[in-house]
């Protein structure tokens, strides 16, 4: 089916037409009459897919684990590890070249280290905070999980495919290559499981993909100029939001029946996107211009805007196990970031190794991982 879906824009009003195999317009998680993907647990509230995220809702698998902060250097081709309680470097060791994200397991039991240029994973035990074996993986820029807990889907975005691994082996089952989306990056999944949608970084485009099937349903550009990164699902699984570099803001989409919905500017090099504990708000980090923009799920409105005291980079990174502390790698100024959620005080810059990415607060709460830095169901 052909769409040709009218974009406006600021001060550009534009025809887009995307080629797309799209599953209808209602809902997925009433397909068939079923909710969510085969095999996935069952959504706890139909409004809200971050309701098993709450502060303190550790379960037994990570209670009793140390509260770490696991930050990749990825020009220095190390991690160091931050104790939370100190704002201290406690533990730092060598991994493969050029990491860029650290992702926790599917069961939660281990964290992963994704070496992108090294080809391989590096595990940490979360429950010693040291580094275990390394294992080769071909181009793992990123890393996440199926709802079903079926598939690890390795980013290989130099590549440009999803590769559908074992989650327990890392063996390649089945790799999607997904034309259109030149340097597929960063991805969530949608309430019900059924599809994904991933941002093509230099494309200025976003995809569809069918997640039970492994096939691409939709391409859809989103911006003349832009460069879009992070991607994370508003609570009732309505909005995709998607940050954008180049386009200084955060583009809305309608995941279900694939629409564009508007940009909304949050700042200069709008890069990482995190929700609230309380699945109120959604932090954005402005890399370009050292801030944070608060935006409110409800009214899909800018609450407020938080700057770094003397700037910084603020890049990927995740909400503390209570939500009371935002922790963000400064990704162009070797430190790290840990902001208080309550007034977007700083309340601590830490000095890290070169070129800080995807760090991972752990624990969390949440009864499985989806992966990337910890997005928690």
């Amino acid at each position: 089916m052909n769409l040709c879906l009218l974009v406006r824009y600021a001060t550009v009003s534009m025809w887009l037409c995307v080629s797309c195999a799209l599953s209808g317009g209602a809902p997925a998680n009433e397909k068939d009459g079923k909710i969510g993907l085969p095999g996935m647990p069952a959504v706890l509230e139909t409004n809200d897919a971050y309701a098993a995220d709450r502060p303190g809702m550790l379960n037994s698998t990570v209670k009793n684990f140390p509260a770490r902060i696991y930050v990749p250097n990825s020009r220095s081709n190390t991690v160091d590890v931050i104790d939370p309680a100190t704002y201290k470097i406690i533990d730092h060791f060598d991994v493969g070249r050029l990491p860029q994200h650290v992702t926790p397991s599917y069961n939660m039991k281990s964290l992963w280290v994704l070496n992108d240029v090294g080809n391989s994973l590096t595990r940490i035990d979360p429950a010693t905070g040291k580094k275990q074996e390394t294992i080769p993986v071909e181009d793992p820029y990123n890393m996440y999980y199926t709802p079903d807990g079926k598939y690890a889907v390795v980013v290989a975005e130099r590549l440009g495919r999803l590769d559908f691994r074992n989650p327990k082996t890392l063996a390649l089952e089945h790799s999607l290559t997904v034309k259109g989306c030149r340097g597929i990056d960063h991805m969530d999944f949608s309430l019900d499981g059924r599809f994904l949608i991933a941002s093509c970084e230099f494309a200025s485009a976003i995809a569809k993909v069918d997640v039970a099937e492994q096939k691409v349903l939709g391409i859809m550009s989103i911006h003349p100029r832009g460069m879009p990164q992070d991607v994370k699902m508003s609570p009732d699984g309505r909005v995709f939001y998607v940050a954008d570099m180049m386009a200084n803001g955060v583009h809305l989409i309608d995941g279900i029946n694939f629409k564009y919905l508007g940009l909304m500017k949050t700042g200069k090099g709008a890069h990482g996107l995190y929700a609230s504990r309380d699945s109120r708000v959604l932090y954005v980090s402005n890399r370009g211009e050292g801030s944070i923009t608060v935006i409110d799920f409800a009214t899909r409105g800018i609450s407020k805007k938080w700057r770094l005291p003397g700037g910084g980079s603020p890049d990927m990174g995740g909400v503390s196990a209570d939500g009371k502390v935002l922790w963000l790698s400064g990704r162009y100024d070797s430190e790290v970031y840990a902001i208080s959620t309550t007034d977007g005080k700083l309340l601590a810059r830490i000095p890290v190794g070169k070129e800080p990415h995807g760090l991972c607060v752990y624990p969390q709460p949440g009864r499985y991982s989806l992966g990337h830095t910890g997005v928690f169901r």
